[in-house]
């Protein structure tokens, strides 16, 4: 046979870095996989040297105990796992009866490791093994790693493509190790394959797998907080120094209430760990056999005792009791999210207040800290500058950074004139005509048919084949130039009056002008693209193009360019009116666990999203206003009365908005009334916190992709 080609990553890699790659194809063959299929896999890899420094910064041994176990056994995550608990209650019954573990232990694992799900990792899980195998300490470590996930890959687990993780190669629902993987995963779902990072049931059922091998034994509790006496010798404590509960009895620990130890559920010949996570002045904890199984997750007391603490909270203690030796505990998300908000306030520039303090909060905090007088400005995010910045009068922010005035032609440019630079007569299915008594440019493909409005440049209309009208539009609208409500308005350059006055129009300039059609285009799959602009305004440094894809779905973009000589920064949204059969009746799924903004609340405090939004939710009965912060790209509005779902897909939009004003608010609105149950906007938005700034010369794109389906 003839020699097998050097692996792909070789051609353009450093050369350490292909010879090392090399080295591995040949261990790889040595274990069975096949040289083309190490190739293939491994196809283009690039060493990625930002993940060496992180093998001496793991938070885990970095931390403050105290922020690490506030940022991880907060409120949210505390309230997330309860309604997982609740949610997935049949699953976990099965699990915990099949290995023993009972369901609050597994789902705080989850927590703790992925927030439910949420937070897989974003580094190619390969990239970051490869590296480590090639660089670094620990390379034979990370080699086996890799090997054992080029199997993975091979067998069939998993799809190399998209497979993303954590620096160090944990990776999936419940992070494990790729030789973890392939030693202790199971097929929960019992489809044949073992997948921990798209299926829920193998994930849980693996990290029950992974707990009982690891010596759980059902029923026994993991620990439990103790009293040391004064003067106690703190060199007694420490995981592997074990000692017979009568042993500690003699040395004065005792309950929390001074009473004598005396845990249920062990064993007359259990055996306990004494834990002093910071020193004899902090909380003092003793442990036993399940607490080892938790900790060899991840071999790192602080992460142990997240899991350990987390899953107290979940069945309904109050967590830790004795207080950390600091005058500055950590912060959990909520309480980061206020301290941003704050430094927002404040006219910090530091993007959303999403509770996740980077570079920016640090630099902020640093500088309110100076500002305080303090002098350890270490930029840290703990209880005290939360008190602080919450007792300090605010300080008068600056304008606003939406804040646009009156264009110089505002009104000279509003004639409701059609204007068109495109010859639409000579392009089969584009015409110019009237859709329910308004100019508009009429759009005819195979697949669907749209209408888009001269005046505000707003999509009215937008029926695929075979199916009814993705918009509605009020029937009671008023006159123009009263904004058209109902199908798609365009709100740029401002949404709402985030930093505007009343002399400037709600929701933006564009809406309530007539646009020009620029450029029409037949495509090879037939659809049509139209190119749209509003007319250029004075004093803006700002140009707005807009290009509308009618196709089997539509395809919406707007784009932005700064034209002036500074950063521009903005709000906007494409304001969805979407119809549907009873508001009152529909869900709307991929909300959940977002934070989101409520106007009914004045917007004051952040709320988590639980389930579907819909307008049965209790905390905002029959009406609702909300914008979800730091949103992701994906909604699936469910509609049983017209059997149909609408999905919205959305890039370069960082926020949601849902908005219906119910039966009361609706009343109050002559061009909607007893309409307020026939749509549900839904918004692709950048807006609230989520403003986008625009270098000098730069452009910001927005899109969004509109389809539907039977139900």
């Amino acid at each position: 046979m003839p020699a097998a080609a050097p692996p792909a990553a070789a051609a353009t890699a450093d050369p350490a870095f292909a010879r090392c790659m090399a080295g591995l194809q040949a261990t790889a063959a040595s274990q069975g996989i096949a040289a083309d299929r190490f190739n293939a896999i491994t196809a283009g890899l690039q060493p990625d040297p930002t993940v060496l420094p992180l093998l001496d910064a793991q938070p885990e041994f970095t931390t403050p105990i105290w922020d690490y176990l506030a940022a991880l056994v907060d409120r949210q995550r505390v309230d997330d796992g309860r309604a997982m608990l609740q949610q997935h209650r049949e699953l976990l019954q099965r699990v915990s009866a099949q290995y023993g573990v009972d369901p609050v232990t597994i789902v705080a694992v989850w927590g703790v490791e992925s927030d439910y799900g949420r937070v897989f990792g974003k580094r190619p899980l390969l990239q970051s093994l490869a590296t480590l195998s090639c660089a670094g300490r620990r390379q034979p470590f990370f080699r086996g790693e890799l090997l054992a996930l080029i199997k993975l890959i091979d067998q069939g687990d998993l799809q190399a493509q998209g497979l993303t993780g954590s620096w160090a190669g944990a990776f999936g629902h419940t992070q494990f190790m790729p030789s973890t993987y392939a030693r202790i995963a199971v097929d929960g779902d019992g489809d044949g394959r073992r997948d921990l990072v798209g299926s829920i049931p193998d994930a849980l059922a693996s990290t029950a797998n992974y707990l009982k091998r690891a010596g759980w034994r059902t029923g026994e509790p993991w620990g439990m907080e103790v009293r040391v006496p004064a003067g106690f010798n703190a060199s007694q404590s420490g995981r592997t120094q074990r000692r017979s509960l009568a042993d500690w009895r003699a040395l004065g620990v005792t309950g929390l209430d001074g009473s004598a130890l005396a845990p249920s559920g062990l064993p007359a010949d259990a055996r306990a760990a004494l834990l002093l996570p910071s020193g004899t002045k902090g909380p003092a904890l003793l442990v036993f056999r399940n607490y080892d199984a938790i900790y060899s997750y991840n071999a790192a007391e602080s992460y142990a005792l997240a899991i350990a603490t987390l899953a107290d909270r979940l069945r309904g203690s109050n967590g830790l009791v004795t207080a950390w030796p600091t005058d500055d505990p950590g912060l959990g998300r909520d309480e980061r999210r206020q301290v941003q908000t704050l430094l927002l306030a404040r006219g910090h520039d530091i993007g959303a207040a999403d509770g996740m303090i980077g570079t920016a909060s640090h630099r902020a905090i640093q500088v309110e800290q100076r500002r305080l007088g303090w002098a350890d400005a270490d930029g840290r995010a703990g209880q005290r500058i939360l008190r602080a910045l919450q007792a300090q009068p605010q300080a008068q922010a600056p304008a606003a950074p939406t804040r646009f005035s009156l264009p110089n032609n505002y009104s000279a440019v509003q004639s409701p004139a059609i204007r068109s630079r495109s010859s639409v007569q000579q392009i089969q299915g584009v015409s110019s005509g009237q859709f329910q008594g308004l100019d508009a440019w009429l759009v005819e493909t195979p697949q669907a048919t749209a209408a888009i409005s001269v005046f505000g440049g707003q999509l009215l209309s937008f029926v695929p084949k075979g199916q009814p009208d993705l918009m509605w539009l009020s029937p009671k609208r008023a006159a123009l130039p009263t904004p058209i409500r109902g199908g798609s308005p365009v709100c740029w350059p401002y949404f709402g009056r985030q930093g505007q006055g009343d002399d400037v129009p709600a929701h933006g300039f564009v809406r309530t002008l007539p646009w020009e059609l620029q450029q029409v285009r037949r495509l090879d799959d037939g659809s049509i693209e139209l190119t749209l602009a509003p007319p250029a305004l004075d004093n803006l440094g700002l140009r707005l193009t807009m290009t509308v894809r009618v196709g089997r779905e539509l395809r919406q973009q707007l784009v932005t360019e700064n034209t002036g000589k500074a950063p521009a920064t903005i709000t906007q949204a494409l304001h969805n009116y979407f119809r549907v059969g009873d508001a009152s009746k529909v869900d709307v799924d991929g909300v959940d666990g977002l934070d989101y903004l409520d106007k009914f609340e004045n917007y004051a405090q952040p709320r988590r999203q639980q389930g579907p939004w819909s307008l049965r939710d209790p905390r905002d009965p029959g009406r609702s206003d909300r914008i979800y912060t730091q949103a992701g790209g994906h909604y699936v509005l469910r509609d049983p009365v017209l059997k149909r779902r609408i999905d919205l897909r959305t890039e370069g939009s960082r926020s949601l908005v849902a908005w219906n004003p119910g039966a009361e608010g609706a009343a109050r609105m002559a061009d909607v009334g007893d309409g307020w149950r026939d749509y549900v906007c839904l918004e692709a938005a950048n807006a609230g916190p989520d403003v986008v700034t625009v270098a000098p010369g730069g452009r910001h794109v927005l899109l969004q992709i509109l389809s539907s389906a039977p139900l």
